[in-house]
């Protein structure tokens, strides 16, 4: 682990973790995953900025010493989840001057992971103003983006702002700067889809306020550095925002084949009016990618066979994640198939997702292998997805 200089006194430590699969046991990650601290050395008084994932303690600690910092006099924590305040205890047994900065809930939620004693805290308000001498620290209090806690941390003097999870994303890799945007977008766009997306609301207000002030380079708790703000602030703009595009998403699965055909005739039918279409089979389902395919689509229609008067338990199960999500897809459809059974099973799925603010179409459910009325069903399912994407356009 090296350190790094963002601007004269600022300086960036990037834990990078390249093997690391999966996050919190639930998110994908495809291209492993940074942990960003950053260090503020100013005329009077040094700042820590977060902390890192505590695996990566043993390395985090000799790149910090590595700066020749005798006296730490703050660590400043933007948000408690362990990721980012881990290797917290470790830093204060190195440096046990220094005040941990934290916001009221932020000090609970560390006192509770951590075991931190009162005394090592300084509270913090909404934009209060911590000089360090030649640089000033001004705290804002944004919380869900994503936990109740969230702090940016803004550098008055150097216009350099740390966003903690917000406008982050999942990847690692040896760029400091997020310079390749079209691989950051893709990693960023699920980052949202899968950590940021559920709070939709709170983060175009953030990127909103953000976008008005003076913002020269963006330093996320995960990923590479933006030096360019709108980039990221635009990306995040558009996905938070109410606008969808006029795109299918259809999660699906087969047990004989029946529902299968059903949706490959609505494929086909909805890309002959000209739909972006994907389907998505929810068997072995990627959630990271199924994430990020609902960050802006207007439409999803949920395809499964009928198990015990329900939807299929993998159905279910992406079922739940969407509703979980809470994407701003504007229209909805159920359909499937059943054999002994009836046609209850779209009624129990269309319950599992309240989140969903969606206009439900009228749900194609067959008896058995469709038939010449199930296709003709498809058809008018077709028309009705085309016809409200075109006004939505």
């Amino acid at each position: 682990m090296i350190v790094r200089e963002l601007k004269p006194g600022v300086y960036a430590l990037i834990a990078i973790d390249w093997d690391r699969k999966l996050f919190d046991e639930l998110v994908p990650l495809p291209e492993g995953t940074t942990y960003n601290a950053y260090v503020v050395v100013g005329s009077e008084k040094t700042a820590l900025i977060d902390s890192v994932h505590p695996s990566m303690t043993d390395a985090f600690l000799p790149a910090l010493k590595s700066l020749g910092i005798e006296r730490l006099d703050y660590i400043v924590s933007n948000h408690a989840e362990p990721d980012h305040s881990g290797s917290i205890p470790a830093v204060l047994a190195m440096h046990p001057e220094a005040k941990v900065l934290a916001n009221v809930k932020c000090r609970s939620l560390l006192t509770s992971s951590h075991g931190l004693p009162p005394e090592v805290f300084t509270l913090i308000k909404d934009q209060q103003v911590v000089s360090l001498g030649d640089k000033s620290l001004r705290f804002m209090w944004v919380p869900w983006v994503h936990w109740p806690d969230t702090t940016f941390t803004y550098i008055e003097e150097d216009r350099i702002l740390f966003s903690c999870d917000f406008l982050g994303a999942h990847l690692a890799t040896s760029d400091l700067y997020a310079d390749d945007e079209a691989r950051i977008e893709r990693a960023a766009r699920m980052y949202y889809a899968e950590i940021m997306m559920p709070y939709r609301t709170h983060a175009k207000k953030y990127a909103d306020q953000l976008s008005t002030m003076a913002i020269d380079m963006i330093g996320p708790s995960h990923g590479p550095v933006h030096r360019r703000p709108e980039f990221i602030l635009s990306l995040y703009r558009n996905w938070a925002g109410d606008a969808t595009r006029p795109e299918v998403i259809i999660p699906y699965l087969s047990m004989y084949e029946s529902t299968a055909k059903m949706v490959a005739y609505l494929v086909d039918r909805l890309m002959e009016k000209g739909l972006s279409v994907q389907p998505f089979n929810v068997v072995d389902l990627d959630s990271g990618r199924f994430a990020a395919a609902l960050v802006e689509a207007s439409t999803v229609v949920f395809a499964s066979p009928t198990v015990l008067d329900g939807p299929h338990p993998s159905m279910a199960a992406a079922a739940y994640l969407a509703n979980a999500l809470k994407p701003k897809t504007r229209y909805g459809g159920i359909i499937g198939s059943y054999g002994w059974g009836n046609d209850a099973m779209q009624n129990s799925l269309e319950k599992m997702l309240p989140n969903l603010a969606v206009q439900w179409f009228a749900p194609v459910v067959t008896g058995g292998v469709p038939k010449s009325e199930s296709f003709a069903a498809l058809d008018r399912l077709t028309e009705d997805i085309a016809r409200a994407n075109t006004v939505e356009q």
